[in-house]
């Protein structure tokens, strides 16, 4: 497996955008697919959306769709996580993971990072 260590992420103006990125190391050759998480506390983590690494296909969480841009650089083996006009709601905790195949659970995960959206 590899290896996620994330990135980015803080305190954020509501209105405003942020990027998180998602760092892979390791066996970075079996990533299928790469998918971002928030986890609000005391609830169960939310599914944002996804992107196959070896083409860049996305699908995304309906609800967030439009604000949200996921993105990779394989030459860089990072993945990003865009979000565009922040609200109050969108303060949590953000994962990337990672599954090696289609279908899979995503067994990987990186460390989380905080984001908190003020005003």
């Amino acid at each position: 497996q590899a290896q996620l260590v994330q990135s980015g992420g803080g305190l954020v103006q509501a209105g405003g955008s942020l990027r998180l990125s998602c760092k892979a190391s390791g066996r970075t050759d079996n990533i299928y697919r790469m998918a971002w998480f928030r986890q609000i506390p005391d609830r169960s983590h939310e599914f944002l959306g996804a992107i196959r690494w070896s083409d860049g296909l996305t699908l995304y969480e309906n609800s967030l769709k439009g604000r949200l841009t996921i993105s990779v650089d394989t030459s860089a083996n990072t993945a990003y996580l865009q979000i565009q006009n922040l609200k109050s709601e969108d303060t949590a905790v953000y994962f990337c993971a990672h599954n090696t195949a289609s279908g899979d659970s995503y067994d990987t995960w990186g460390q989380g990072t905080q984001v908190t959206v003020k005003g």
